[in-house]
């Protein structure tokens, strides 16, 4: 079989030279910053009230403390993950854990909303591209079959970092004062900033500087011109669907975790903390569905690479179907358990369309095509998701607005299934460019 997915836009010899143990063990310091991240995001969340009382800030002071990072992210990822696939990854990398850590320190030791606020862009201006840049990183140094298990891993662990981080952070705050959830997050980021720094290396991450430079021979050249930038993220029409697809399968992601805490308070009459503790569940159950759904599309397309578009229009349709039920169920134990089992499938297209980009996208700007990924699931998904379901159930109530929100996995659907149509046509080619240009 001419195996595409290893061809010379995707990952090299590199990863196969790459010593499995050490191999795993980036992984795990990678995705602990990923952790970190998330983490030093969402503490703020755990503290509102404390900050609140304090301060005497009012709702709106408190909203622009989160949003600052939200917005820093959105508008920055693109570029940073340019400057980072010029730059080098592993130096980006320690350079924006590095920040945001001390960032998250001096939200600990400010004494005023203004300098909260410094801080909080700081911590904004480190987080920015690290998702990005994290998983190009990961995704080089692993055999491409691994693509859609390591994607999906590595996006769950926003979740995962954030529920840790909320958690964490209500319990120190409560304990020991609101600066102590601050100081916690941020130490814990540096103690992994120095273990990185003595642990991960792009010379050793390439093997040699004979194997890179055997390697850099053997593979055909890519000036990153900004024209050739545009041709790499936008080249095919699979990749393109792969965007699409993903971030409107995300639209529902985020419209459920938004709006269920509301959702059970004013159902279920359950109290805020406790909607919120219910909620932070079905939070879980995407993330560790995240995980499994990569590995179940990587187990089920080792030989046949385009059956992960074949996976996650699977995800897409069950999606539809099973939280179409679960909406239409009336309040109870039976409602939330078919909920759990939607959430669990909502997010497992991330695995396959990470993938994708990766293998359709140049290896040397795979940052870049994962911030166009993130950009993509943020304008099509993550911010549009809670603000149209809220408008919605301004006119018709949550309950029925639910009942509208799983019809976005068909469109989700029917651009992967476009994407299928064109995916082995899009790679033969992708192949053809390599093996020409080498």
């Amino acid at each position: 079989m001419s195996y595409a997915e290893a061809s010379a836009l995707d990952t090299p010899a590199t990863s196969m030279a790459t010593p499995r143990v050490y191999a795993w063990l980036v992984f795990a310091l990678t995705f602990g910053l990923l952790l970190s991240d998330y983490m030093s995001r969402q503490v703020l969340n755990a503290v509102f009230p404390l900050l609140k009382a304090e301060w005497g800030l009012s709702d709106t002071q408190l909203g622009s403390l989160s949003g600052i990072v939200a917005l820093l992210v959105g508008v920055l990822t693109f570029p940073l993950s340019v400057m980072a696939d010029r730059w080098g990854r592993v130096r980006s990398i320690l350079l924006m854990a590095m920040l945001w850590s001390a960032a998250t320190l001096a939200c600990g030791i400010a004494t005023n909303y203004g300098e909260m606020l410094a801080a909080r862009f700081f911590v904004g201006l480190g987080e920015a591209a690290y998702g990005s840049v994290g998983i190009a990183l990961i995704i080089s140094i692993f055999p491409p079959y691994l693509r859609s298990t390591l994607t999906g891993a590595f996006m769950a662990g926003g979740a995962f970092g954030s529920v840790i981080g909320m958690a964490l952070g209500g319990v120190f705050a409560a304990h020991f004062g609101w600066r102590s959830a601050f100081v916690v997050m941020a130490l814990f980021g540096m103690v992994l900033v120095v273990t990185y720094t003595f642990t991960v290396n792009e010379r050793r991450l390439r093997g040699s500087d004979d194997a890179a430079c055997a390697l850099r021979r053997s593979r055909p050249g890519f000036r990153l011109s900004f024209r050739n930038l545009f041709s790499g993220l936008f080249s095919s029409t699979s990749v393109i669907c792969a965007y699409v697809g993903s971030g409107l399968q995300l639209f529902i992601m985020a419209a459920v975790i938004a709006w269920m805490p509301s959702y059970l308070n004013r159902y279920y009459a359950m109290t805020p903390d406790k909607a919120g503790v219910t909620a932070a569940m079905f939070v879980l159950i995407g993330a560790i569905g995240m995980v499994i759904c990569g590995v179940l599309t990587d187990r089920a397309s080792r030989r046949s690479p385009p059956r992960k578009l074949a996976m996650a229009i699977a995800y897409c349709l069950t999606t539809a179907l099973v939280l179409g039920i679960a909406f239409q169920l009336k309040p109870g134990v039976a409602q939330l358990a078919v909920i759990g089992m939607g959430m669990f499938l909502v997010a497992g297209t991330s695995g396959p369309a990470g993938a994708m980009v990766a293998n359709l996208t140049p290896t040397p700007i795979h940052a870049t095509a994962f911030a166009t990924l993130t950009l993509a699931n943020n304008l099509l998904g993550l911010a549009p998701g809670p603000l149209l379901t809220g408008v919605l159930a301004d006119h018709v109530g949550l309950m029925d607005a639910f009942k509208f929100v799983p019809l976005m996995a068909l469109l989700a659907a029917l651009a992967f299934w476009i994407g299928r149509h064109h995916y082995a046509q899009d790679i033969a080619r992708v192949e053809a460019q390599a093996l020409a240009g080498a």
